[in-house]
């Protein structure tokens, strides 16, 4: 699963955070797949998640 969001720095890392608090390390191999800095601040990222082999 992949989801690229369009955020301020702070509202971007509060959701990369929740992120990594909602899918565990021990069931998910989550991970900030790519970023980018806009203008005005803004942070462009992809977050992708996927189920763990275990």
């Amino acid at each position: 699963m992949r989801e690229t969001y369009c955020l301020g720095l702070l509202d971007a890392r509060a959701k990369a955070r929740e992120w990594f608090d909602e899918y565990p390390k021990a069931a998910y191999w989550t991970e900030v797949e790519s970023w980018r800095q806009l203008d005005g601040d803004q942070i462009e990222f992809t977050m992708r998640r996927l189920p763990t082999a275990d």
